[in-house]
């Protein structure tokens, strides 16, 4: 069996990009790059990989890769996917696939001229629960879906507090377009994607500003955010994403659809990254809460599904079409916080 040779940019998030590409028999990561070079040697021991670069164009230059992980600064992904891509690379790249919608279609669009798949790393489809739901909505379970709410705040947790993260230049926004594009695209999945019509939205930096005022630390984007979306169906969508708000859980990821057969909802346990999914219906005069679990083995990672997809010539399954789908929400969340109107999405 011939090996799908990967490389990974990044090796924050990267090193877990790392974990998942050892879950597949053919995958095998060659190479690795980051800037931190104390990272880059840690990480290239732990996983016995020899060849390690402190840039990404080196990495890039290698003729014997099939595949990267592009897992950088929200500002890079563009240029470095369009760079791999052009070297005849599949590209699994972190959420959000770029700054805005404009750079995510031309990324799509180039891929789809390359004939290489470009997957984002939307984690939460993965995940067995998300799996079991997803079964649940093909098999028309929950009738007609008309409302869904997708939320994830965290009591204190802002990342990089004072780095990239918080800079609107490297990341395009803050907890919104962090955190909240997870749940935002697990919400979308489940209920197929409708058109969007219009957003109306807001955020806030009301928590975390003041802090980084008093630290000295450039901090210009929002801590938490929440919208509506209407859909060209009359479906409707609320999302919320936080990284400081007052509430009693030091993280609360949920997300429910409510149809006209039954509701579902797929949430975080213990306050942690374990999940559950619930479904809710009535039959005959009586109430029934069903717990799913997926069947078929262990849930595998989004890195095990990016492989599979390229091995056998299957569907993507996190296409770089539906990632732009998303980021064309996000902009439209952005857009009516600063506006305060509603927004229709282009």
């Amino acid at each position: 069996m011939s090996k799908i040779r990967v490389g990974v940019i990044g090796l924050g998030h990267g090193r877990r990009h790392i974990e998942g590409y050892r879950e597949h028999p053919t995958a095998e990561v060659i190479a690795i790059a980051d800037l931190d070079d104390e990272r880059l040697d840690s990480v290239g021991r732990e996983f016995g990989i020899a060849d390690r670069y402190d840039a990404a164009d080196a990495l890039l230059a290698r003729d014997d890769l099939d595949a990267v992980s592009i897992c950088v600064p929200n500002k890079f992904h563009h240029d470095m996917t369009l760079t791999a891509l052009g070297r005849g690379l599949h590209v699994l790249c972190e959420k959000p696939l770029a700054m805005d919608a404009a750079e995510a279609t031309e990324m799509a669009e180039t891929a789809a001229a390359c004939d290489r798949r470009l997957t984002v790393n939307f984690a939460f489809r993965f995940t067995a629960e998300a799996q079991a739901l997803k079964a649940q909505v093909a098999a028309g379970r929950l009738g007609g879906v008309y409302f869904a709410r997708s939320v994830w705040h965290r009591r204190r947790f802002v990342p990089g507090f004072g780095g990239w993260f918080t800079r609107k230049q490297s990341s395009g926004g803050g907890a919104m377009i962090d955190i909240g594009v997870h749940r935002l695209d697990l919400a979308l999945w489940l209920m197929d994607f409708p058109e969007p019509d219009w957003v109306l939205a807001n955020h806030w930096d009301v928590l975390t500003a003041p802090l980084a005022e008093e630290a000295g630390i450039d901090f210009d984007v929002e801590d938490f955010a929440a919208a509506t979306i209407r859909f060209k169906n009359g479906m409707m969508l609320a999302v919320e994403a936080s990284w400081a708000a007052n509430i009693k859980e030091r993280e609360l990821m949920e997300t429910r659809l409510f149809g006209t057969h039954a509701g579902v909802v797929h949430r975080n346990v213990r306050e942690g990254y374990e999940y559950k999914a619930e479904l809710f219906f009535e039959d005959a005069g009586c109430d029934y809460d069903m717990r799913l679990s997926a069947s078929g083995g262990p849930a595998r990672s989004s890195m095990w599904h990016f492989i599979d997809s390229i091995e056998n010539d299957a569907t993507n399954p996190a296409p770089a079409e539906e990632a732009v789908r998303v980021q064309k929400i996000v902009d439209a969340i952005y857009e009516s916080a600063e506006s305060g109107r509603p927004v229709q999405v282009r």
